[in-house]
């Protein structure tokens, strides 16, 4: 049984990525140490930030320097959120890139696209409205 869930990004600037989740999800990490920040998402999920230097002392042995994929693409971060055009706002304030805008998508959300100063892509969405 799984009790907690935990995505963590590996970043290039711990305090650059924390000050830019804080301010697009408009919570303070509930762990900011040395190596690695935290926030609640809901109960028993959390978004960690992990630096990139740090990651790679535990995995440089036998993986790439995380440094080597910056701005790949290779995963995502899909929030469903009341007003993602606030968040929308709020990241692209952050220095955010837009991907691709707001607007309804076939599978049923309206969803906008974008990009952390990592180059980690996060979708905003929310159901269409009917």
């Amino acid at each position: 049984m799984i009790n907690e869930i935990e995505f963590i990004l590996y970043v290039a600037d711990q305090k650059r990525s924390r000050l830019f989740y804080e301010h697009l999800l408009q919570i303070e990490p509930g762990l900011h140490v040395p190596g690695m920040t935290e926030f609640v998402l809901s109960e028993g999920v959390k978004l960690g930030l992990m630096p990139q230097q740090g990651i790679a002392k535990i995995i440089a042995h036998k993986m790439a320097h995380p440094e080597k994929g910056a701005g790949l693409p290779r995963c995502e971060i899909y929030l469903k959120v009341e007003a993602p055009e606030l968040y929308l706002e709020r990241a692209l304030a952050q220095g955010a890139q837009l991907v691709d805008e707001m607007k309804d998508r076939d599978w049923g959300d309206r969803v906008a696209y974008l990009a952390d100063p990592d180059g980690h892509v996060i979708a905003l969405a929310q159901k269409c409205k009917i």
